[in-house]
């Protein structure tokens, strides 16, 4: 009996840890500001890393002269840019975690060590995750407009979580309205029902 009692009392204390974990690692993503920001500072990276490119020459046929016909568009506009940067975000995003910095404040960090946390390595995997899923609602969101102000120039080292987190995903807008909020919230119920 006694033995029973052992075993019941261990499995209530389990899924109690496994509740309590869960929960914490949702409510990570209660900042969605913080968490686009993370995700915009990934792509100011990829930004900044980009190398001058030539045009892409797309004049593939020749006509009956000899010459070749098609188009030569500017990298810089072009869908193949659009893809290279966003392409692999998401995945990026795993190597960050929401780490604490000090006894309250908790932030997304780029993780260089993952045994240098001051969090558990077990629940630092699990937040970059979440975070990777973040970013790919966020994505499926925004990406066509995203990719049509890239294409336009529009997003640039500096102002993508300008462009990202305010003004197309409105997840750290300061002028939200109530009725915002509630569209909003129930919108990430529905997403979070849906996993």
């Amino acid at each position: 009996m006694e033995e029973r009692w052992t075993r019941m009392v261990s499995l209530v204390l389990l899924i109690m840890i496994l509740v309590t974990t869960r929960i914490n690692r949702v409510s990570c993503i209660d900042d969605k500001c913080a968490a686009c920001n993370a995700v915009a500072e990934e792509l100011e990276i990829g930004l900044s890393n980009e190398k001058p490119r030539n045009h892409l020459d797309l004049r593939n046929r020749l006509d009956s002269k000899g010459q070749r016909q098609g188009k030569v568009i500017d990298y810089r506009v072009s869908e193949l840019r659009v893809v290279e940067l966003l392409d692999g975000l998401c995945e990026k995003m795993q190597e960050y975690t929401l780490d604490k910095l000090g006894s309250t404040r908790r932030e997304w960090v780029r993780v260089d060590d993952w045994d240098n946390l001051s969090i558990g390595k077990q629940e630092a995997r699990a937040y970059s995750k979440d975070i990777s899923s973040y970013c790919g609602r966020l994505l499926e969101d925004t990406e066509d407009k995203l990719a049509e102000l890239i294409k336009k120039g529009s997003v640039g080292v500096g102002d993508v979580s300008k462009v990202l987190c305010q003004d197309l995903s409105r997840h750290c807008s300061k002028t939200r309205t109530s009725q915002d909020l509630t569209e909003e919230q129930e919108e990430d119920d529905k997403s979070d029902r849906d996993l």
